[in-house]
């Protein structure tokens, strides 16, 4: 009896670390999203982009217009007198739309904000971006009010899926992590397996010698911004679900969207999955067990990544900021 006592405990605590590190993992892709687009942007480009979680924030009301129809229940749009809000043409519509959408924000922004300033210092570069993701988000909270809106998950993974040792996890947290693995995938052959990616690892390399052997940069920097700017879009879609939609999310994911690029390297995109993950699985480990240690948690593993290897585990010393 007592044996059995010991394997139905130890059957309890086995389900609980494998859930703890499902959600996790789950948090840690929608870092690993914004992320991925943060460090190929500062990598590449050495701008430091405070803006680019105003790009989540676009991107998680985007898919909110495109996958479902909303009543306004504040904000101008109310005043306006707009009854309801949206196209309700679902989620799989808003996750091939919202990332062609923010991508064309992320082109004019790199066109008329971002290319003005590479050869300004670091600090102009982060006041204007900060300011700038001060604006979008003030502009959302007089169009749609500070209230949240709920981002329905799509019928076809609302309910919970039974997974072996864990039982009933929610099924669209198992989604996230699909999805995040698949663009993941995309973006490293993008980067890794093409001319684009090359040009683009060379400029970053060496931007001076690419434009001496007669290739402008000019395009596939842009490209690249657009690029990261799509995948803060994605992220926005597949993350809208598991949160409450509230003009302050873009502010919310940005910091530990940072954290990620720091510890796993800038300009990695191998850094940013592994720096995700970390992040991921400490705040939830911390939650489950420290709620109160969460935020400082984090933190935490960054200094001490930073202390044993400043320019992130998978970073470069020539990209390290």
């Amino acid at each position: 009896m007592f044996l059995v006592a010991d394997g139905v405990v130890l059957v309890v605590a086995l389900d609980r670390v494998i859930t703890i590190l499902l959600n996790g993992l789950q948090q840690g892709a929608i870092y690993v999203l914004v992320a991925i687009g943060l460090s190929i942007i500062l990598g590449t480009l050495k701008f430091v982009n405070f803006a680019h979680g105003a790009l989540y924030l676009i991107g998680t009301y985007a898919g909110l217009l495109v996958t479902l129809q909303i009543q306004p229940t504040g904000g101008r749009l109310a005043d306006w007198g707009y009854a309801t809000l949206g196209l309700g043409w679902g989620f799989l519509a808003a996750l091939v739309i919202v990332p062609v959408v923010v991508f064309v924000v992320g082109l004019l922004m790199e066109r008329f904000v971002a290319r003005p300033f590479y050869d300004r210092p670091d600090t102009d570069q982060i006041l204007l971006t900060f300011g700038l993701a001060i604006v979008v988000q003030e502009v959302f909270k007089i169009l749609f009010g500070g209230q949240s809106y709920n981002f329905a998950r799509p019928a076809w993974a609302s309910g919970p899926v039974h997974l072996p040792v864990v039982g009933a996890f929610p099924e669209w947290r198992l989604y996230v992590i699909g999805i995040t693995a698949v663009v993941v995938v995309l973006v490293y052959a993008l980067i890794e397996y093409t001319d684009f990616g090359l040009v683009v690892r060379a400029g970053t390399r060496d931007a001076e010698m690419v434009q001496l052997l007669g290739i402008k940069l000019s395009r596939p920097y842009l490209m690249v911004f657009g690029v990261g700017a799509a995948l803060a879009g994605v992220a926005g879609v597949v993350g809208g679900p598991l949160y409450a939609v509230n003009p302050n999310i873009g502010t919310e994911v940005l910091v530990p969207s940072f954290l990620v690029v720091v510890i796993g390297g800038v300009g990695s995109i191998t850094g940013a999955v592994l720096g995700g993950i970390l992040i991921g699985e400490t705040l939830a480990i911390l939650v489950a067990v420290a709620p109160q240690w969460s935020q400082v948690g984090i933190y935490l593993l960054a200094a001490i990544v930073l202390l044993a290897r400043p320019q992130g585990l998978l970073g470069t010393e020539e990209v390290a900021p």
